[in-house]
């Protein structure tokens, strides 16, 4: 499939703000095999008195900018034009009782490590509840593969989709108690869930299309960023990707722009900025199919 992706980004200030600094990660990425990144740009108002491109721990391209004059609003727009292949999983999930044993044997420490992925995390903790909800999928004798798919089904079906219910902020145990939700709280219960079971999991940000292909329906999270699950299911699969938000494997209809442990390694937008009084910010996302 081939996108035009548009994004825009509009932070408001009560008051100027000034001396920002902001880390951008909203780039879709290039990645062998599965996504290409055929043209992109990431344009600032004001614009940035520094601006750096940089590579974050996971190897993914991340811009520093820097504000130093007093701003009331800085708008972000990214355009970007993306192919993205299907790509089918292939190889045998292990069975979750040889999951340990495969781990252990696995001593690379970079970046696409599940290691990484298999503790907890800032944004992603240990939590009782949820791994008490886990219980019911710990089954020695299924692949991680399948146990993650019905703990994915499970979510979707039991938590409501509901952008009022949390903000940005929301733990994983707020929204699992409320079984109410975005995007963003399914895949961090989703990741706790699963870490619990002693199966690695990452967060991971991008963008689903908007324009859903005919006779099927639009896709949550369709107006704004949208985030999914990275699952390891042994040497021989790797990763696959589940989309608790609409119960489907990620495919041609997922965008990726970032992977990490949590929220926090992914962000789209994070800094600090000298002012006073609250910001509103808006987002607007379009990714309209060209194929």
């Amino acid at each position: 499939m081939l996108y035009d992706i548009s994004l825009h980004m509009l932070y408001a200030y009560d008051a100027p703000a000034s001396n920002a600094r902001h880390v951008i990660r909203l780039m879709p990425l290039a990645i062998p095999g599965r996504q290409e990144l055929i043209a992109g740009a990431l344009d600032f108002t004001p614009s940035p008195e520094e601006r750096n491109t940089f590579a974050d721990f996971f190897g993914q391209p991340t811009t520093s900018v820097m504000l130093r004059a007093p701003h009331r609003r800085l708008d972000i727009r990214m355009q970007a034009r993306v192919s993205v292949e299907d790509r089918p999983v292939t190889g045998t999930s292990t069975l979750l009782k040889r999951l340990p044993q495969e781990l252990a044997a696995l001593w690379s420490l970079g970046a696409a490590s599940p290691h990484h992925l298999a503790g907890p995390s800032p944004r992603a903790p240990d939590t009782s509840e949820i791994a008490d909800f886990a219980k019911d999928f710990a089954r020695p004798d299924e692949t991680v593969r399948d146990i993650a798919t019905a703990l994915c089904e499970r979510i979707y079906h039991e938590f409501s989709y509901d952008g009022d219910a949390t903000h940005v902020d929301t733990t994983p145990q707020q929204a699992f108690r409320l079984k109410r939700g975005v995007c963003q709280d399914f895949a961090h219960v989703m990741i706790v869930a699963l870490r619990s079971l002693g199966i690695p999991a990452g967060y991971v940000s991008g963008f689903i299309r908007t324009i859903p292909p005919p006779g099927k329906e639009r896709l949550e999270g369709a107006d704004a960023m949208h985030a999914w699950v990275r699952v390891w299911c042994g040497d021989d699969v790797g990763y696959i990707e589940l989309d608790p938000t609409n119960n489907i494997p990620a495919g041609t209809d997922h965008i990726v722009v970032a992977c990490g442990r949590d929220y926090a390694d992914i962000a789209p937008v994070v800094g600090v900025l000298k002012g006073s009084g609250s910001q509103k910010i808006e987002q607007g996302v379009d990714v309209i199919p060209l194929q």
